[in-house]
């Protein structure tokens, strides 16, 4: 079992460091995330200018999941560019047979990689972005380190679900010959659904409830929240939520 953890974090610290060898990358990436954050948050601005209190955020509310939305893009692989194609590769040339013979878990292998990734992406491309927002704009941080925590725990625990559907995404290609077309499906799905275009508290009636339902949500939308302070007590868990009258947010 040591064995095994060990060898998993070896994973996990590997793919922290290949992604970290792309520096030019990761800084092109900083500069597109902030510049689209500045095109969204001024967008939101109008918005919520002309009806405050939308979805049951006020502006400086609104603004902070626009920010953190662009911190936790490329952690959560929100636009694809994490290890799907490559697994599917492997799938499509049959190189997955040797994956399945070696003495480790094929699933948790993958997943480990991916965490290492995750958190290469959330400190060298998602700090920056939410630190220019921050000065930027009015932010509704929290200032007390014991919700941060909890925030970092939602990230994590949001990696794993995107790691989950990508994972499943990736499988197709036992099935399918090429599986661009799945791929380009599932990003739009989680463009959609995970609130990064629209916090999905504005999804109006049923449509809005299914979709704070969805798996996608725990990618930005209950992150944001957490953050936010929307979920308090078993609501940081999920269990015992309901939502807010009116649209706003989800409260215990």
């Amino acid at each position: 079992m040591r064995r095994g953890s060990g060898l998993y974090r070896a994973v996990a610290v590997s793919g922290f460091r290949r992604y970290a060898t792309y520096r030019l990358a990761t800084a092109a990436g900083v500069f597109t995330n902030t510049v689209f954050g500045f095109i969204l948050a001024y967008t939101f601005v109008a918005l919520w200018s002309g009806r405050p209190g939308l979805g049951g955020y006020d502006r400086a509310e609104a603004l902070t999941f626009v920010w953190l939305g662009q911190a936790l893009l490329a952690s959560v692989s929100l636009l694809g560019g994490g290890f799907e194609e490559e697994l599917q590769e492997r799938i499509r040339t049959g190189d997955i047979a040797i994956d399945l013979y070696r003495p480790v878990d094929l699933q948790m292998w993958w997943l480990a990689a991916d965490l290492g990734r995750a958190a290469f992406q959330l400190l060298g491309r998602g700090v920056v972005p939410l630190a220019v927002g921050a000065v930027a704009f009015e932010l509704a941080l929290p200032t007390g380190p014991g919700r941060w925590v909890v925030f970092l725990g939602s990230v994590v625990l949001a990696v794993v679900v995107s790691f989950a559907l990508r994972f499943l995404v990736a499988l197709v290609a036992f099935w399918l010959l090429d599986g661009s077309g799945v791929n380009m499906l599932s990003t739009l799905l989680g463009i959609f659904f995970s609130g990064m275009l629209l916090p999905l508290t504005l999804f109006p009636g049923a449509f809005g409830e299914v979709a704070l339902l969805l798996p996608w949500s725990a990618l930005l939308q209950v992150p944001a929240d957490v953050l936010l302070g929307r979920h308090e007590g078993l609501g940081r868990g999920g269990g015992g939520a309901r939502r807010a009258g009116g649209g706003g947010g989800w409260l215990l």
